[in-house]
């Protein structure tokens, strides 16, 4: 079965068909680092590092983009709130902004440019369209694209440029659907934050940012292009129409994840319902377990957050994580190497990415496995905690990767270790001079402190609940 995904443009699951064989190009719209992200922003990046990730294991070249917009009005604005350069605030930002991909074991892309790099590529692009009759300049310093000139605009979205709502007039523009491509620099602005161009000093239009450096690192067409459900108008549909209109071929693919609500809307800076790798951090919430809570719903499907439902997903990644080291430690962990994927997971992942499946075939997988330790079945342990290890590592989760390791949990899971084999070796030595009271006594003050001790023809194991 090959990979199938859901392509917003044409509102069905098509096949997917690289234009190059063994060659994939993808993009991503990434971030403005106007403030610090939030886990509402960081959705995207592990929906497409999964998705990359699949890629590559299927036997793909991918060649991955992911942007960082460091030049925008909003960075302007906060740099003046702040009394600081614009370019300080982007730059902190964005270095948080890696931090926090980084912990939740995001995949560095190929590339991210930023847009301030390239400058030249934009100003190029619009003057093509300048001379294509589909953008012209004002007088006072403005370049935008005349949207009348180009009849597919909406071919995206599905929406008619007629039924559009009119933006507010700006300046002299022609049309009021209109939208910038290059902004002229404002009185008051600051001087760094223009660059020369054929139309005066100016700073490029959000839109054009992503086609100029799409088109430089994977040329003038390329497989798949992606983001949030929330820009694909107008910023997506902006970007295929000046694309198309320049001449490109652009994306063959648009691949599109759902928002992450709280209390039913968005996650936004601007409306202030913000969480933080470092604030759910701080209530107990790990990488891992955002990461599992991000990656085991579908990537196209809504997202309502709450605390309980991370703490669920927390639990269930935890129970993974607990059989994966157990059988690690009995077995040694180069049992659990070299697994293979469940027919099961490779099914879902295929079907446009339907990770909620995939991860019902790992927990089906950790079962087996854990009822063969009990059995002292070792061949089918091994077999089942390396698949669960595989298919684990296949979403950027595998408990063995040294990057989820955190000193402070090695050191308490180390005391807890010592503290529960300490209780289990003086129920060893009860039952041994047949005081079973006293051994069932320490069982069950293990379970009330959430230690299930189980016995298997291999001695006592246990499992925290």
């Amino acid at each position: 079965m090959s990979l199938r995904l859901y392509d917003t443009g044409t509102r069905s699951v098509r096949e997917f068909q690289p234009r190059n064989p063994g060659r994939v190009g993808v993009y991503l719209c990434g971030l403005t680092v106007q403030g610090p992200p939030h886990i509402g922003h960081l959705r995207s990046g592990v929906s497409y590092d999964v998705l990359v990730r699949w890629l590559r294991r299927t036997g793909y070249d991918v060649t991955y983009v992911r942007n960082v917009t460091d030049i925008d009005d909003k960075i302007l604005v906060r740099g003046e709130e702040q009394g600081r350069p614009w370019w300080a605030i982007a730059y902190e930002n964005e270095r948080v902004l890696a931090r926090d991909y980084a912990a939740l074991g995001v995949l560095a892309p190929t590339y991210e440019p930023r847009a301030t790099g390239h400058i030249t590529q934009m100003t190029d692009l619009i003057a093509t369209l300048i001379e294509r009759g589909h953008a012209y300049a004002t007088p006072s310093g403005d370049v935008w694209f005349s949207v009348s000139s180009w009849p597919a605009y909406g071919e995206l979205s599905h929406r008619r440029p007629e039924d559009m709502l009119s933006t507010p007039e700006a300046g002299d523009k022609r049309d009021s659907r209109d939208f910038g491509l290059w902004k002229a620099h404002k009185s008051g602005e600051p001087a760094d934050a223009a660059w020369t161009s054929p139309w005066g000093p100016g700073r490029p239009g959000w839109h054009i940012e992503c086609s100029a450096m799409a088109r430089r690192y994977l040329g003038d067409a390329f497989d798949i292009h992606g983001g949030g459900t929330d820009i694909m108008f107008p910023h997506h549909e902006n970007e295929l129409a000046q694309s198309r209109a320049a001449g490109l071929g652009f994306a063959e693919y648009w691949v599109h994840n759902g928002m992450l609500n709280l209390a039913g809307t968005k996650m936004s800076k601007s409306l202030g319902n913000t969480l933080s790798v470092a604030a759910l951090g701080e209530k107990g919430f790990g990488p891992a377990a955002i990461r599992y809570y991000l990656t085991s719903v579908q990537y196209r499907s809504a997202v309502d957050f709450s605390e309980d439902a991370l703490g669920e997903a927390q639990a269930a990644w935890e129970r993974l994580a607990n059989f994966v080291h157990r059988a690690a430690e009995a077995l040694g962990a180069e049992a659990t190497i070299g697994g293979a994927l469940s027919p099961a997971f490779c099914a879902a992942m295929d079907d446009d990415l339907n990770t909620p499946a995939a991860v019902a075939a790992i927990h089906d997988a950790a079962r087996t496995g854990n009822t063969a330790l009990d059995a002292g079945d070792d061949a089918a342990a091994s077999s089942a905690a390396a698949g669960v290890r595989a298919m684990l590592d296949q979403l950027g989760l595998d408990p063995l990767d040294p990057h989820w390791d955190d000193p402070g949990d090695a050191k308490l899971t180390g005391a807890v270790d010592a503290l529960v084999k300490l209780a289990l070796d003086q129920r060893a030595e009860a039952r041994a001079r047949k005081d079973y009271a006293a051994a069932d006594r320490v069982r069950d003050e293990l379970a009330h402190a959430g230690v299930t001790v189980k016995d298997t023809p291999r001695g006592p194991v246990w499992t925290v609940d």
